[in-house]
């Protein structure tokens, strides 16, 4: 498989990079081809503004979606965006991997999904009807690719369990997961999260960084995380509510977009059809 790594640590000695070492060797052990994206190796530029729109008049007011997908339909994105536009569509896996930064990713590997992403790309695709909303979110530009995260933190497991003050670690990362790896339809492998890294000595790291090699040699055989497919029945369209039928009425949260053990999305399709007394009753998960 050809896989692109997305690293986003400005520290060339972390133990962050040192996981991404493992993980490359692994991969390329096991034959995969690799390509990695440093990001502050390479000095990313993570805000968007006029600069990266050629084709914007000086007097045009900028509107970011509509100048991403001209300067994408013209093949005038800027040099740097379209390199990385490029490895996504050279490659069969996406690992974006990153240290938790106040709940989220840094800032620069968050521009670069806000600069790569470009309109007609990564979204604003298909078909608009009462019966398709667009590709997306199981359809997309990557259906048939996977990609995970790999994640840094300084808390405690349990500090990101379901109980844990910090929230379930599920939930602080369905954002990345579901909003943009499985929005543009990348089979989504469940994240590797290393917890309390900044207290980690030698034996500490070998446990994690075997952990990590493991991973990396079941990436092609995994179980993705069971995302709902937006145009597979599940929900109404066009205001993509979730069917009544499929949780029950007081159910939130993000485990109501997750499938559970039941009829396949063709046997969905099917019940969302006829909407018979068939159709399955699901409980959302805790956490997501």
């Amino acid at each position: 498989m050809n896989v692109l790594l997305v690293f986003a640590h400005p520290e060339p000695q972390s133990l962050a990079a040192s996981l991404r070492d493992a993980a490359i060797g692994e991969l390329q052990a096991q034959g995969h081809e690799m390509r990695v994206s440093d990001l502050y190796a390479m000095r990313w530029k993570s805000e968007v503004d006029r600069a990266d729109f050629p084709l914007l008049a000086a007097e045009q007011r900028l509107k970011v979606a509509s100048a991403s997908g001209h300067g994408f339909a013209a093949g005038a994105l800027t040099e740097d965006v379209q390199a990385e536009q490029d490895k996504l569509d050279w490659a069969d896996v996406l690992i974006l991997q990153f240290p938790m930064w106040w709940y989220s990713m840094p800032a620069i590997l968050k521009g670069w999904v806000d600069r790569v992403y470009a309109y007609g790309f990564a979204y604003g695709v298909g078909e608009h009807s009462d019966r398709h909303w667009g590709d997306r979110f199981g359809e997309g530009r990557f259906v048939g690719k996977r990609a995970m995260l790999i994640v840094t933190t300084g808390g405690w497991e349990e500090h990101y369990s379901p109980r844990g003050i910090n929230g379930p670690i599920d939930d602080l990362l369905f954002p990345i997961n579901h909003g943009i790896l499985y929005y543009p339809g990348f089979d989504v492998m469940p994240p590797f999260v290393a917890y309390r890294v900044d207290r980690l000595d030698a034996r500490g790291f070998a446990a994690i960084s075997t952990d990590l090699r493991e991973r990396m040699r079941t990436l092609d055989t995994a179980e993705p995380i069971a995302y709902r497919r937006q145009n597979g029945g599940d929900y109404n369209i066009p205001s993509l509510v979730l069917r009544r039928d499929l949780a029950s009425p007081e159910a939130s949260g993000f485990g109501l977009h997750l499938r559970q053990s039941g009829p396949s999305d063709e046997a969905i399709e099917g019940m969302a059809a006829d909407r018979s007394p068939r159709s399955l009753l699901v409980e959302p998960s805790q956490g997501g």
